[in-house]
């Protein structure tokens, strides 16, 4: 068993992902090509939002090869998130790539957007999808529905193809390569009082995949992200402590309209109108009819 660096952090996972080698082992391994050249897009999209939630962002420029053998130039958009968002955020982010105009290839005369593909690793579930890999994948169809080959830059341009991995659902599967190199993120193997480690067993992984655990070791004893997880940890706390006062106060609203609901019912037995009732309740007329 290897102890490394949980990479559900923010800062784990921006040190593993920052090395070129690693990213692309890891990215490869998703999205099931050869990968040629990868490259790190400008910083500015590399960002942590914490406001409501943990909400990593890290954008790759990549030269993929396709079963076919042809090579293609596609953006990949990877997303990390710890709890459940909303998904206007991913939507948000996906926007910027649109508007971007560093991300449209000329050809000829003509200007198109070059491919996008989205990752989206969550520490939550989705629904009923119990797959801790899922792949969404576009197809061209004809009125009947048969499938039409061939690609349309046109198109590519404007629709994307998604991968999102259900980090809950991991649970140390090891049915194919992709599932035993995502142990990494595997909560389950959290040590022991102290959630910044995994105890991970190293004969999971194949020869080509051991980079991505020397990656993990070093982070777990390089001092900056020891301290970044701990700052992690005491946002989370004060969001969690935020989330349950809010909880709380609405729990305590809950009640007093229930306890107005009996009075308001009460009082209709006596006989009094909505305007007596408002008076005797001290409350406005409007508020007594949304209780009702």
């Amino acid at each position: 068993m290897t102890l490394i660096a949980n990479p559900i952090y923010d800062s784990v996972f921006k040190y593993m992902m920052e090395d070129e080698r690693v990213a692309n082992i890891l990215l490869s391994a998703l999205l099931k090509k050869e990968i040629l050249e990868l490259q790190v897009r400008q910083h500015e999209y590399t960002n942590v939002q914490r406001t409501h939630i943990f909400l990593f962002r890290m954008d790759f420029s990549a030269k993929i090869k396709d079963d076919k053998g042809e090579e293609h130039i596609v953006l990949i958009e990877l997303q990390k998130t710890w709890l459940p968002t909303e998904t206007l955020r991913f939507r948000q982010y996906l926007g910027t790539h649109y508007l971007n105009k560093e991300n449209v290839r000329k050809d000829s005369d003509s200007q198109y957007g070059l491919p996008i593909i989205s990752i989206y690793i969550l520490g939550h579930t989705l629904g009923e999808l119990k797959e801790p890999v899922i792949y969404v994948r576009r197809r061209y169809l004809d009125y009947e529905d048969n499938v039409i080959e061939g690609k349309d830059r046109f198109i590519e341009s404007l629709t994307h193809d998604s991968i999102i991995v259900q980090i809950p659902f991991l649970r140390k599967r090891t049915r194919n390569r992709l599932e035993r190199l995502l142990n990494i993120f595997d909560q389950d193997c959290r040590l022991e009082g102290d959630d910044h480690l995994l105890e991970i067993d190293e004969s999971l992984f194949h020869a080509e995949d051991v980079p991505v655990l020397t990656r993990l070791l070093k982070a777990g004893v390089a001092p900056d992200v020891r301290r970044s997880m701990d700052v992690e940890d005491e946002i989370l706390s004060e969001i969690e402590a935020r989330d349950t006062v809010i909880m709380q106060k609405d729990q305590a609203l809950q009640q007093k309209d229930q306890l107005i609901r009996s009075m308001i019912r009460m009082l209709e037995q006596e006989g009094l109108d909505e305007r007596q009732i408002a008076q005797k309740l001290a409350l406005p007329v409007e508020q007594i009819r949304q209780l009702k």
